[in-house]
């Protein structure tokens, strides 16, 4: 399907997507893509991208902030790891990124922080080798 053929919200959302996770993210993703999960691609780029990242109350950094600590609680190891790599575009610091960690020790359980604490340390170890 062709840009052109989307929806308004699905164009905000991949131009969000690409200014947080980068063109060389999406262009995989994108290239990865079958029918089979066209329709979902396209769910959480409207969705998440479109009607939830693209929104002007929070920034990129508080959004991605936030979006580390829901996914760590919830033991999200993959996605917690590329919203990581991702802060080289929205600005939050390791700073930030441990202390939201310790509001996922305190709100979802200290082994769910531990273990993504183990996740975020490998995430920068990996991009500072990059």
């Amino acid at each position: 399907m062709s840009d052109d053929s989307h929806s308004e919200r699905y164009k905000a959302g991949m131009a969000v997507r690409r200014q947080v996770l980068g063109d060389a993210h999406v262009d995989r993703a994108s290239a990865q893509m079958t029918e089979f999960d066209a329709d979902f691609q396209t769910f959480i780029t409207e969705g998440a991208w479109g009607s939830v990242w693209a929104r002007p109350h929070f920034t990129k950094r508080e959004r991605s902030i936030v979006t580390i600590a829901l996914l760590a609680a919830l033991g999200h190891d993959e996605e917690v790891a590329m919203h990581v790599r991702a802060t080289r575009n929205t600005g939050a610091t390791k700073d930030d990124i441990r202390e939201a960690l310790l509001h996922v020790a305190v709100y979802a359980g200290v082994p769910a922080a531990n273990h993504a604490f183990k996740i975020v340390k490998r995430a920068y170890e990996e991009m500072e080798k990059a």
